[in-house]
């Protein structure tokens, strides 16, 4: 399935772009939304790369069942995130804050756990969604090429897993992280090489620090999406985007493509009370396209 996605694609996705992080803060208390709104968890949830795709589908779902949201991706994309943020406000009473950086530089992530504790009190939930994707074989990737994916997908992610938990043991009442892994952590796919081997990264990484933080009471879990339907998935083509969304369907079991909303609902899961004895995993939610 993978392989078909990228014959076609060469996109890289907007998540790296360097500037120091700031803040944006919101303040309402209208509510109304498709999803029943929770009552305050008094909890706070961080979710990098939320402009938009399955970031941004998390981050509304977690505001609708109860978080406070901090809201992270980059200075570009920050208008994005500041309507995210006031849609947050609007739908659901939470507390919504918007926190620009680069998920691979060490001092904005420093900088964004500070803030959030500074101005939300503390973290309880870490996604470490943001990403980034390119399509090419292995003999045309560049040094350079190879580099930015592992140090957005793979550094950017131990960053963000590293400081969260650091803050969490300091807390003393436990945590949850989740990382965004991938099918293609599971398995390698031709022209996919970096997204791959970043993915594999993810899903070790996880399964190394559910091991080292269970003692703190901190779960550390990824999901491992198959075809959802985002902006990566729509720019398979690059004649007709909307050839290559249809082309991925037949490859699930379903015959239908995923959706963030998807994505979103198996990550309230894994951060609930219910979701309290599954650690290490990358769960695949694929539609049904790979079985292990």
């Amino acid at each position: 399935m993978l392989a078909l996605l990228s014959r076609n694609l060469y996109r890289q996705s907007a998540q790296h772009f360097p500037g120091a992080p700031h803040a944006a803060r919101f303040s309402s208390h209208s509510t109304g939304a498709s999803l029943r709104v929770l009552p305050s968890l008094n909890k706070t949830a961080v979710i990098t790369g939320s402009s938009r795709g399955i970031g941004r589908a998390i981050a509304l779902r977690l505001a609708h069942d109860g978080y406070d949201v901090a809201l992270n991706d980059l200075p570009s994309s920050s208008s994005l995130v500041q309507e995210l943020g006031e849609e947050i406000i609007r739908n659901t009473g939470r507390q919504a804050i918007v926190l620009t950086g680069d998920v691979s530089v060490e001092g904005d992530i420093i900088k964004l756990v500070d803030d959030v504790v500074e101005k939300l009190g503390g973290i309880d939930v870490m996604i470490a969604n943001a990403g980034i994707c390119f399509t090419k074989t292995i003999a045309d990737t560049t040094t350079q090429e190879w580099d930015r994916i592992n140090a957005i997908n793979g550094r950017g992610t131990f960053l963000a897993y590293k400081y969260a938990a650091q803050q969490m043991i300091k807390q003393g009442r436990g945590g949850r992280i989740v990382g965004a892994s991938s099918i293609a952590g599971k398995q390698g796919w031709p022209y996919l090489s970096g997204y791959c081997a970043t993915k594999f990264v993810v899903r070790s990484l996880t399964q190394s620090a559910a091991q080292e933080w269970a003692k703190y009471g901190i779960t550390v879990n990824a999901y491992a999406p198959g075809p959802i339907e985002t902006d990566m998935l729509k720019v398979i083509s690059n004649v007709d985007p909307n050839a290559g969304v249809e082309a991925t369907a037949p490859t699930t079991a379903l015959g239908v493509n995923g959706t963030p909303e998807d994505i979103a609902g198996l990550v309230s899961y894994l951060v609930s009370d219910q979701g309290k004895f599954i650690t290490g995993q990358a769960i695949n939610i694929d539609g049904g396209v790979i079985y292990h």
